[in-house]
């Protein structure tokens, strides 16, 4: 009897400790089960945050967020607007950095925030929360960054990978076909101001210039490619325009700029070398916005998707 009990006993142990086992483990390694952790090296520190998050509060990022399969609660009006996600963001609710009651509403289990922002501490005390200085990571580092915070570096590094391949490639092509020093500009207007962008800036500045290494005319170098925009009078436009012109602005816009004798006195918009991106849905740098660049860049310059 006293054998059959110790026996009994042992077994009990057992599997108490092989359970124990197991919870620590998975603990250990991020486990999406329960509330496992992950502690993240934000440039403010180190910050525990959910292994796998399910309420996500952004209120800068969140296209990236999208991109790897996030899940969303709450974001920045400006990223609510951009018809590039309005589907994806059905029921999300628009919150800023000042809205505290309305984030902490949403019960977030994450917040990411944009270092210039107000209320960190009191947005620390609702969820963990991590933030990002703008333009302190270029476009791809940004996104590796968000695939780390949510456990799915993987995933962002294998797009990563893809799309530097793939748009080195258009980028070769489009010289191939029109030449090693063929020159492209990116204007932006509200049918009033003229700006012209450097290299990253949004508006596909990193795809055509970093990505596909294309080249911009001389005066955009150097008086756009520091600061990231140059204010531009009407009548220098033509100083700008390379042989190629990307022209960002609201295509429901007023557009009567384009009857004016200087703007048809750029040689681009004679030679019908003139490619135009809904302001919109250009001016963030994440995959979904790349992407979507991408291929109108691709049509635009190859005459394909």
């Amino acid at each position: 009897m006293k054998n059959k009990l110790f026996i009994a006993l042992l077994l009990l142990l057992m599997i108490v400790s092989t359970a124990c086992g197991s919870r620590a483990s998975h603990q250990e390694s991020g486990s999406t089960q329960g509330s496992a952790t992950i502690t993240y090296p934000s440039e403010s520190g180190p910050v525990e945050v959910p292994a796998q998050p399910k309420r996500i509060v952004a209120l800068t990022n969140a296209p990236n967020v999208l991109a790897l399969g996030g899940t969303l609660v709450g974001v920045d009006q400006w990223t609510k607007e951009n018809p590039l996600f309005t589907k994806k963001l059905e029921g999300v609710q628009i919150v800023s950095d000042a809205d505290l009651e309305k984030i902490a509403a949403q019960n977030p289990d994450l917040i990411i925030a944009g270092a210039q922002m107000k209320n960190m501490a009191e947005l620390s005390k609702i969820a963990p929360t991590v933030m990002y200085t703008w333009g302190k990571l270029d476009y791809l580092q940004q996104q590796l960054e968000i695939g780390k915070l949510l456990n799915r570096e993987k995933e962002a590094q294998a797009w990563i990978n893809d799309f530097k391949q793939r748009a080195g490639a258009a980028g070769k092509e489009i010289k191939s076909k029109l030449g090693e020093n063929v020159t492209v500009s990116v204007f932006e207007t509200d049918a009033k101001n003229f700006y012209v962008f450097g290299d990253k800036w949004a508006r596909g500045t990193e795809i055509l210039y970093q990505a596909m290494g294309l080249k911009m005319p001389e005066k955009v170098k150097s008086d756009a490619l520091g600061p990231g925009y140059y204010l531009l009078s009407q009548e220098v436009l033509p100083e700008y325009a390379g042989d190629y012109l990307i022209l960002s602005r609201d295509l429901a816009g007023d557009a009567s700029f384009k009857k004016s004798a200087i703007w048809n006195k750029i040689p681009a918009v004679q030679n019908n070398r003139l490619i135009e991106i809904d302001q919109k849905a250009s001016t963030y740098s994440d995959p979904i916005t790349l992407e979507y660049l991408l291929g109108i860049f691709k049509k635009g310059f190859l005459g394909k998707e």
